[in-house]
């Protein structure tokens, strides 16, 4: 079985800054990747729109990332791409993006074909002789990839966390106005039994005037007269 990555290309749109093919593969994969590419611009219309994809090709496969402006591309045989999954060809992707985008920054975005090639070259020839021999390679991808995973429980976490977090609040919220309410409710309760309270004497008090009254009528009737005359000698 032959290297797992077998060429990889750096290139903005359809123009090639920089690639590297392993034992002579450069110019028959480098038709196809070209080919790939111009695809990729024309369905875009010119726009970078990031993704992700592959494309089989015979006996091998065509792993694409764009990001950023710029396309990285590389080749990996069939054999190693079911032996690995994707994720060493895409985590390879990944490390010559960054460290391309690192190296040459915005001028990446106006650079002509081929002007980072001399130099870039390099660094593609030593990652894809990482990322295709270097047992730790995949180790460290498949870490990233559990720590990309537990990063993103610890986010779902907190994420119910703080919504735990609204919740509580809005129990004490609704606990405080309860409260408040009960308070309200007990001031009005007492303000209308002193309101019955002070009622009730009013009226005990007209009764009281109105049978004293009564009373006296009857006792000036009985006694000839208002100074009850005939009853006080």
């Amino acid at each position: 079985m032959g290297k797992k990555i077998q060429y990889a290309v750096v290139a903005r749109g359809a123009a090639v800054l920089a690639e590297h093919g392993a034992g002579g593969t450069t110019t028959n994969a480098g038709a196809v990747a070209r080919q790939i590419l111009e695809r990729l611009h024309a369905a875009g219309g010119g726009a970078a729109a990031d993704c992700r994809v592959s494309y089989t090709q015979g006996l091998y496969v065509f792993h694409v990332m764009r990001a950023d402006g710029l396309t990285a591309l590389c080749m990996t045989d069939d054999d190693a791409t079911a032996a690995s999954g994707r994720r060493i060809p895409f985590a390879f992707l990944e490390d010559i993006h960054g460290k391309f985008v690192k190296t040459y920054g915005r001028a990446a975005l106006t650079a002509l074909a081929y002007t980072m090639n001399d130099e870039f070259s390099r660094v593609l020839s030593k990652q894809m002789d990482y990322y295709s021999n270097d047992p730790n390679a995949d180790c460290i991808t498949r870490m990233k990839g559990e720590m990309d995973q537990v990063r993103s429980i610890m986010i779902d976490n907190i994420d119910k966390v703080l919504e735990r977090g609204d919740r509580l609040e809005m129990l004490v919220d609704k606990t405080t106005t309860m409260q408040g309410n009960t308070m309200r409710f007990k001031r009005q309760a007492r303000r209308f039994r002193n309101t019955v309270w002070w009622r009730n004497v009013k009226l005990t008090a007209a009764v009281i005037l109105i049978l004293l009254a009564i009373i006296y009528i009857v006792l000036a009737y009985m006694c000839h007269g208002f100074t009850l005359p005939s009853c006080v000698r």
